[in-house]
């Protein structure tokens, strides 16, 4: 009974082992590539799954775990990031440059990620490396600096065309570090500060000819009006003197005529006026200086026919 017994102990432990390994459960966003004696048979999804132990067995993928590489039969679906250690690159202009590169891809076909490649991991970092020795080779070490975005793109477009083979879907690239020499990045600085020095030259000699380009103009535009007021005055004095003159024609026309009217047309009014002036004239000389000899012209023929025609005047 004892044996019968131990018999029976035995066979459960061994159903229970069996049946422990004969049920896989693979957990969401994870899955196994399971052989049968050392062919492909199936590719396990999520949930519970049921194998043929000692028959069937999980083949085994090389991972990237803490910069090491490792086997394990587990294969994980989820998007994936490596972080490559900084590669020597060289540019077009003959500049050693270290640069870092963050790659993340996600595994589509687990089969071709198994039997299509050998190492996945080197394989993709290698690939990584070559790719980005390419495309730095064919740019200057300035255009290297300011068209990460561009490197991002043409890195991706070839990884992802180039692992399509191997059941990897490339999401995207990121240049993490651009590192050049200390030599090119101290004279980098040097020419940053020597163009800097150059824009606030530039700046303020442009600054400096714009204020005397406005101080010309200010000057320009107060000379043209200054000349403009001179000419505005000079007219108005001129338009003045002259109406002033044609206001005193015109005075001196209406004395006449009243003159004449006065006087009467037997009377010439020339004589009156003459009249009239002599004798404010001689009003003047007898307000003068009482000391002051006064002396008449030599020709005096004129002076006594206004005389005559004035005692005429008179007469009349």
């Amino acid at each position: 009974m004892d044996s019968i017994m131990y018999v029976l102990i035995a066979l459960v432990v061994c159903v229970v082992i069996f049946a422990k390994m004969a049920l896989v459960i693979i957990p969401q966003s994870e899955t196994k590539i399971i052989e049968r004696l050392g062919r492909y048979y199936a590719t396990l999804n999520p949930g519970i799954n049921i194998i043929i132990p000692f028959i069937d067995r999980a083949k085994s993928i090389v991972v990237l775990q803490a910069r090491r590489y490792m086997y394990s039969n587990t294969i994980d679906l989820r998007e994936q990031v490596y972080d490559f250690p900084k590669q020597n690159v060289i540019t077009k202009d003959n500049v050693q440059t270290e640069i870092n590169a963050l790659l993340y891809f996600q595994i589509v076909d687990p089969f071709k990620a198994v039997y299509e490649i050998n190492n996945l991991p080197n394989a993709i970092e290698k690939l990584t490396q070559t790719t980005l020795r390419n495309i730095i080779g064919e740019l200057e070490l300035d255009q290297t600096l300011t068209s990460r975005d561009t490197i991002n793109t043409k890195l991706r477009a070839v990884l992802d065309d180039a692992t399509n083979k191997w059941g990897i879907k490339v999401n995207r690239v990121e240049l993490q570090d651009i590192t050049p020499p200390e030599s090119v990045l101290t004279a980098m600085e040097k020419q940053m500060q020597a163009e800097r020095n150059k824009r606030a030259t530039i700046l303020t000699s442009e600054g400096k000819k714009q204020s005397e380009i406005l101080q010309s103009e200010g000057e320009k535009m107060a000379t043209i009006n200054r000349a403009e007021a001179a000419k505005q005055q000079a007219i108005l004095h001129a338009e003045g003197e002259a109406e002033a003159r044609i206001r005193k024609a015109e005075a001196e026309a209406i004395a006449i005529e009243k003159i004449t009217e006065a006087v009467g047309k037997s009377t010439n009014p020339a004589n009156y006026l003459l009249a009239q002036k002599y004798i404010q004239m001689l009003e003047q000389v007898a307000e003068g200086d009482k000391t002051k000899t006064v002396y008449l012209p030599y020709e005096a023929t004129n002076l006594m026919g206004s005389i005559g025609g004035i005692k005429d005047l008179f007469k009349d």
